[in-house]
């Protein structure tokens, strides 16, 4: 069958045997190669269609977009067509990125603009959601991890989005990546002309892009930055986490946003950062996807030790402490609030439970939200040697020197903290180590190899000579690591925050750093080849 484009057809299908359109006597291969197959939606700006390339062997399908302007001075209909050239240029560019269809083609027929776009076949999220239920958070969260990076390369091209939700993010059947596709920069870009040529009112109301709920205040002013994509990006992680729709919430009736927090299921960390991403002040909002990223590799480390200080010990000494002040007890404290070290007097023993200090304004050395500033674990003790209050454990620190086999044991015992200590010529092989935190530990020549390390903290952590080949550190905290000499061929490193980690002679070969936040100078000091992917998602080059 081939379809006509001609808005006004009354009836756009004809059989493939016919070259115009046997109702409206429109030409039915559009710019001389495209034979239009039907019609994939319609909108305000135009609509969107299947067609076959016959330039091409094997005809292969591609998606045709319409945009449709009404003009009719000519000199305005020059300007938007100049205007959509340059931003068509500007989406040949965007398109490069591997999760993002390829622009193919760009012209104007008929007074009608017209993108041609590689065609992706999947499920979008909205009809994923759908057939397979809400997402979990572990979900969600490596949604971010996918989508974040593709975010950052779309606004380092000075692009925004402008139409982030569910149906424009398609989980492509081929290899089940996450595809960012409709882009709303060339439709605002042609219809700016036409807003300036018509009453105020119609053009607020014609030429706004974005769709209802997902669109933050800046944008429906039409006033977009890089900040409305980020809005977007966390009203569509709600509706992952429940199938619903911003209407379908309720709206706090003296601040105007969403009342969502008691219909997830979600930690008061994670819950936290998509706070700060739907901020409808665009001065308390994540300015960037990096502080998001930022945030999400810190989040879990704060969660994990807030559950950690919440856990109910299990030794006497531990007890016996809890009873002498509640001051001093973790439990009376906000979630986040910093607890100064506390001499707590116990049967025999003096501990001072030292506590991390953590802060997420903005900081001076780099000047993005999310770096962590300071972390102390100060440990004390008179008639105990080296002992140290560990998740509710007294384990031992820098005196005592943890063996492979008593490594494992603490952590299958419910230890995850294992910061400032002595770790070194550990053999890990494929063991599962999420969330651990080695903050400051010493892990030279350790052997992690193939090991599950996903959203560990080795901030400070001295890993040099490591043994890392093919482990998982997605999204793990590695900031002023010393990785120098480590061995990371084909480690997946996925939004790893890397920021000022030593990367002298560490072996990044087949390594996966797609959306990691480390810079080209680090990389220049490591080894890569042609297998390694860049955090652009591009391999063998930035």
């Amino acid at each position: 069958m081939s379809y006509c484009v001609n808005p006004l057809c009354l009836q756009p299908k004809n059989s493939n045997d016919v070259k115009v359109c046997q109702s409206c006597g429109q030409d039915l291969l559009l710019h001389n190669r495209y034979r239009v197959l039907g019609i994939l939606g319609k909108g305000g700006f135009g609509a969107t269609f299947a067609a076959a390339d016959l330039s091409v062997e094997q005809t292969p399908i591609c998606v045709v977009k319409q945009l449709k302007p009404d003009i009719h001075d000519p000199n305005v209909f020059k300007m938007a067509k100049q205007l959509f050239e340059r931003e068509a240029q500007t989406l040949k560019i965007v398109g490069k990125h591997p999760q993002i269809p390829s622009l193919l083609n760009f012209f104007e027929s008929s007074q009608q603009f017209y993108l041609v776009q590689e065609y992706v076949k999947g499920l979008d999220l909205h009809q994923e959601v759908k057939r397979n239920g809400p997402f979990t958070e572990a979900g969600v969260q490596q949604f971010l991890s996918e989508l974040l990076p593709i975010m950052q390369y779309v606004h380092d091209q000075k692009v925004i989005h402008r139409d982030i939700k569910p149906a424009n993010l398609i989980r492509r059947q081929t290899d089940s990546k996450l595809i960012l596709i409709d882009f709303g920069a060339v439709k605002t870009q042609v219809n700016t002309v036409i807003a300036a040529n018509t009453s105020e009112n119609t053009a607020l109301t014609n030429f706004v892009v974005g769709t209802a709920g997902f669109a933050p205040p800046e944008q429906l002013a039409q006033r977009p930055i890089f900040a409305s994509d980020i809005f977007a990006i966390g009203v569509t992680c709600l509706y992952l986490l429940t199938g619903k729709t911003p209407k379908d919430f309720e709206t706090d009736p003296h601040s105007g946003e969403l009342n969502w927090r008691h219909l997830v299921d979600v930690s008061d960390s994670f819950a936290a950062v998509l706070h700060k991403m739907m901020e409808l002040s665009v001065k308390h909002r994540y300015k960037s996807t990096y502080e998001v990223l930022d945030a999400l590799a810190i989040a879990p480390y704060d969660e994990g030790m807030r559950q950690g200080l919440l856990t109910n010990p299990n030794t006497k000494q531990v007890n016996d402490a809890q009873k002498i002040s509640a001051k001093t007890s973790p439990q009376s404290l906000p979630a986040g609030q910093v607890m100064s070290p506390s001499t707590i007097q116990t049967q025999n023993t003096i501990v001072q439970i030292g506590t991390k200090k953590s802060n997420y304004a903005s900081s001076p050395s780099d000047g993005r939200v999310g770096s962590r500033k300071n972390y102390s674990g100060t440990i004390a003790s008179k008639s105990m040697d080296n002992a140290r209050l560990v998740g509710g454990d007294v384990q031992g620190t820098s005196g005592t020197k943890f063996t492979t086999n008593s490594f494992l044991a603490a952590y299958k015992q419910g230890q995850r903290d294992f910061a400032q200590l002595d770790l070194r010529g550990l053999e890990l092989v494929k063991v599962v180590l999420p969330q651990i935190n080695c903050y400051e530990s010493r892990l030279n020549k350790c052997v992690l190899q193939e090991s599950d390390l996903t959203n560990a903290n080795f901030g400070h952590a001295n890993l040099s000579f490591a043994n890392l080949k093919q482990a998982l550190l997605g999204n793990a905290y590695l900031h002023y690591a010393n990785l120098e000499s480590a061995d990371l061929r084909g480690t997946n490193l996925t939004g790893a925050n890397l920021k000022f980690a030593n990367l002298k002679g560490a072996n990044l070969c087949g390594a996966n750093l797609t959306g990691a936040l480390v810079t080209e100078e680090q990389l220049s000091l490591a080894k890569t080849n042609w297998l390694t992917v860049m955090p652009s998602g591009k391999r063998g080059f930035w």
